[in-house]
């Protein structure tokens, strides 16, 4: 189906103000201020207790959503730079025992999987963390017994990421910072990334300037498919799917790059059947209005450092010449994030080839940007843009 059209102007920043009365822009631009929340949390001594624990695992009990795609993603990121095994599940394996760190991360203080794993992680003598509500029977469970990384800034349910990504983060360089915690960035330098990425995607930024609604924009009246080019960002793809399905309303698939690149004349083919004989080449949109087509475009999240040999891998999809399915290359521009972090006439020190960040600094600034990006296609596609089922969560404006 075609979306359609917009309701707001996306450089209209007093409208969408206006219109976001359920606070969604603002949700979505507290990713640094959860992430700066957990670093707080870690300097009162929140983990003190696994300082200098050098544990034969870390296990990620998550429950569903976005706690179990942090999960996915950290470890993805992380691949072989790890110290030890990073082992993400649904419910505590058991083998798990003294030997352990157990990170139990969920929204759902009565989740039964959750609280069976903080029992039994317990009972059988492991290190656990819990980073979820400290309530109800999961606080009675964990008992004083266990190091709590709750949350500490309220956000809608879809912009819960990297405040369980942070989590990871805060364990991870607690119990191996020789090589786990090497591989990840500092939280409170993190934080500062994410704020300096919220700035630039905020509602008085025009398109031009504002990547998060570059974005939106060039996600209106498209089909949209989300592509990583690496098994993390492939994860990241899964994410904005679901992002913008719960903010937005709007469907969009999420595939590895390789398998849109096999997919592409099939997805050719199929715009093209949605109006037999339509010809792009006599098709004038101000005069005609549309194109009768379901026109696809794949976003592709990317945190190669060669970015030549990024945007060469989306030649395939420019090639066919009709227009009906097309790609963007999306990357997270961290470099140009930490000089508005720091006095530009002094020189930053950079080592050779760490300009762009680490990846897991990439990802984290790509996620808040696909968050941005779906709290403002709702804005513009929306009559009414008050967010419901969200409980008693307000925002504010951004």
């Amino acid at each position: 189906m075609i979306a359609g059209t917009p309701v707001l102007d996306l450089d209209d920043a007093a409208s969408l103000e206006a219109a976001d009365s359920g606070g969604a822009l603002r949700s979505a631009a507290s990713g640094g201020a959860q992430v700066r929340a957990t670093a707080a949390a870690v300097g009162e001594d929140a983990l003190a207790r696994l300082a200098d624990l050098r544990p034969r695992s870390v296990v990620f009990v998550s429950g569903s959503g976005r706690a179990a795609r942090a999960a996915s993603l950290l470890v993805a990121a992380l691949g072989e730079r790890a110290g030890m095994p990073i082992v993400p599940v649904s419910a505590l394996p058991p083998w798990v025992g003294p030997l352990d760190v157990v990170l139990v991360c969920g929204d759902d203080a009565g989740d039964p999987r959750l609280i069976d794993a903080v029992d039994r992680a317990l009972r059988r003598g492991a290190e656990v963390v819990v980073a979820a509500p400290h309530e109800g029977p999961l606080r009675a469970a964990a008992a004083g017994r266990a190091a709590l990384l709750q949350p500490r800034v309220q956000v809608l349910d879809h912009n819960r990421l990297l405040r369980f990504l942070a989590a990871g983060i805060a364990v991870l360089s607690a119990v191996d910072p020789a090589r786990s915690g090497a591989a990840v960035p500092d939280l409170t330098e993190l934080a500062d990334v994410l704020d300096a990425e919220a700035l630039r995607d905020g509602p008085h930024n025009e398109v031009f300037h504002n990547p998060a609604k570059t974005l939106a924009a060039r996600m209106q009246q498209r089909g949209i498919v989300f592509a990583g080019d690496s098994p993390a960002s492939a994860v990241l793809a899964e994410h904005g799917a679901e992002v913008l399905l719960a903010a937005a309303g709007r469907v969009a698939s999420a595939v590895d790059l390789a398998e849109a690149v096999a997919a592409n004349p099939r997805m050719v083919e199929a715009a093209g059947e949605s109006a037999p004989g339509f010809d792009p080449l006599f098709h004038d949109e101000q005069l005609d209005g549309p194109a009768p087509v379901e026109r696809l475009r794949v976003f592709v999240l990317s945190v190669d450092p060669d970015q030549v040999a990024a945007r060469r891998r989306l030649a395939v999809f420019g090639g066919t010449g009709t227009g009906l399915v097309d790609a963007d290359l999306i990357s997270a521009e961290v470099d140009l994030l930490h000089s508005t972090l720091t006095d530009p006439t002094q020189p930053r020190p950079e080592e050779p080839g760490t300009g762009r960040g680490s990846e897991v600094e990439q990802l984290a600034v790509l996620a808040l940007r696909l968050e941005m990006a779906a709290a403002y296609l709702r804005l513009i596609g929306a009559h009414g843009a008050a967010t419901a089922g969200q409980g008693d969560y307000d925002g504010g404006r951004y």
